[in-house]
């Protein structure tokens, strides 16, 4: 069955990779994309999470975390970058089938000049150090099969992390994967790795092979209920 354009190929017959695309504005355009998603959970831990008791049993837990951090780094962003950022953005180059649901990204950073371009990240609830089952699947049936992240060299997932030692959290993920994780040259006191892996690309797409995966940790910390203000 031949699958029928969507309107973003329409408009936007040629694509490229994300990564090398921003580098002419800036070429520490993905430092600068990745310290923009730290600045935003600076801001929702010291304007959002602790105001609250966040104890993990909350609903829509992961979407509503996302959604708040989604906000928080739309709001240090310039305006000025080449790359918006939305929350719930669908990817319709992978789509399987017209009739079905395509991939959808927690966080997707969308190239302006061409909107099929998306670096994307994905968010997972860790409640501890060695809950990280979910987190790898979405490394290796999306990110490592080009299911995510099509048209970028590099993407990011997210650890919501509720208990535990982030170093701990980090060496079961490399476990897991199984992959090497590095320390991030210009992040070095946050809880930021990458990882390099070769992808397994679609006969006849011409998609990035080499993939670089940021892991950021976020730890999520419960607040006293006796330190939060009330309001009168």
């Amino acid at each position: 069955m031949v699958r029928r354009r969507n309107i973003f190929q329409k408009r936007y017959p040629i694509t490229g990779d994300f990564v090398e695309l921003t580098k002419t504005w800036n070429p520490d355009a993905i430092s600068i994309l990745v310290k923009l998603v730290w600045e935003g959970y600076d801001l929702l831990v010291s304007e959002f999470l602790s105001q609250i008791n966040c104890d993990g049993t909350e609903e829509y837990l992961e979407i509503s975390i996302t959604q708040a951090l989604a906000l928080k780094i739309d709001s240090s962003m310039t305006g000025y970058e080449p790359f918006a950022v939305k929350q719930e953005w669908y990817e319709f180059e992978t789509s399987k089938s017209s009739r079905g649901q395509p991939p959808r990204y927690d966080i997707a950073f969308i190239l302006r000049d061409n909107e099929r371009i998306i670096l994307p990240l994905e968010a997972k609830i860790l409640k501890s150090d060695v809950d990280v089952t979910e987190y790898v699947k979405e490394i290796n049936n999306n990110f490592i099969t080009c299911r995510y992240a099509p048209f970028s060299s590099q993407g990011g997932m997210l650890g919501y992390l509720f208990s535990g030692d982030p170093n701990k959290a980090f060496i079961n993920i490399e476990t897991k994967v199984p992959c090497t994780l590095s320390n991030h040259p210009d992040f070095p006191t946050r809880d930021h790795k990458t990882s390099d892996h070769q992808r397994i690309v679609p006969s006849g797409k011409s998609y990035p092979v080499n993939f670089r995966c940021h892991h950021l940790l976020f730890k999520i910390i419960a607040t006293p209920t006796n330190n939060i203000s009330s309001v009168e």
